[in-house]
């Protein structure tokens, strides 16, 4: 079942998202070579608390930890700990955060220092492909015209687009109905509706788009060890079209209205 949100009910997810970017933002300003995964954690999480909220990932299915850190072949969902990351790598920050019962969640995904070329533009290609895939969440479209964004755009630059992992619904739980894939064909699926809220997160590889789980239950890494890229946002479908969460747009949205 799809839960169509009202206002007020927004309201709460994009402080919880804003949360989220907070987070991801002041772990970003930590990464550096010699920093391990485990201090990044630690960082989102203070963020997190002190803002009187709840880490959303942490207990999530017997997951440890406030943040998924996945560097270079590391799809998401790696488990932050011991590794130092090492200049030249590319490390993905996904984050989630609870608001009053209500779940925000994102990712961005950063450089270790300087990277080299195909590293640099899978970056880029990745967060291009995330900004398509929410320009095409337009009320009236199908879910899958979403995906199919995320794949005109990817596919021809010669991408790995993953297809076992997609992005979902968000709501009073972290994952809700329906799942978003970052694949077409467009035109199927459920339509577009003014109060939906889905996390949409292309996942885009410089490889192979097969993926495996490792032995830890949650690690996911590209099969040819390729390296991989990961950007999220929760975006509202509303009436004029998508809002991301968590940016301030939702606020300019209702200043604009009441004007």
């Amino acid at each position: 079942m799809i839960t169509l949100r009202g206002f007020d009910e927004l309201k709460r997810m994009d402080r919880a998202c804003a949360i989220v970017h907070e987070a991801i933002d002041a772990a970003a300003k930590a990464i550096a070579p010699g920093v391990t995964t485990d201090e990044l954690d630690r960082i989102a999480e203070k963020v997190i608390r002190d803002a009187g909220a709840r880490p959303a990932f942490v207990g999530y299915r017997g997951y440890p930890k406030t943040l998924c850190v996945s560097v270079n072949d590391e799809v998401v969902h790696g488990i932050p700990g011991k590794r130092k990351l090492v200049a030249g790598d590319i490390v993905g920050i996904d984050c989630g955060a609870v608001v009053e019962g209500y779940f925000g969640d994102a990712a961005r995904s950063f450089p270790v220092g300087k990277v080299r070329p195909e590293a640099a533009r899978l970056l880029a290609d990745t967060r291009e492909a995330l900004a398509r895939a929410i320009e095409a969440a337009r009320p009236g479209r199908r879910i899958s015209d979403i995906g199919a964004a995320v794949e005109e755009f990817a596919a021809p630059r010669g991408y790995g687009i993953v297809r076992e992992f997609v992005g979902h619904g968000v709501g009073t739980a972290l994952h809700e109905e329906p799942q978003v894939p970052n694949y077409g064909p467009g035109g199927r699926g459920p339509v577009l509706k003014e109060g939906m809220v889905i996390a949409i997160e292309p996942m885009l590889n410089l490889g192979t788009s097969r993926v495996s789980i490792q032995r830890d239950g949650w690690t996911v890494k590209t099969q040819d060890g390729k390296w991989s890229a990961h950007f999220e946002d929760t975006i509202a479908i509303r009436d004029r079209g998508p809002v991301v969460l968590g940016m301030g747009q939702l606020e300019r949205l209702a200043s604009a209205v009441s004007a």
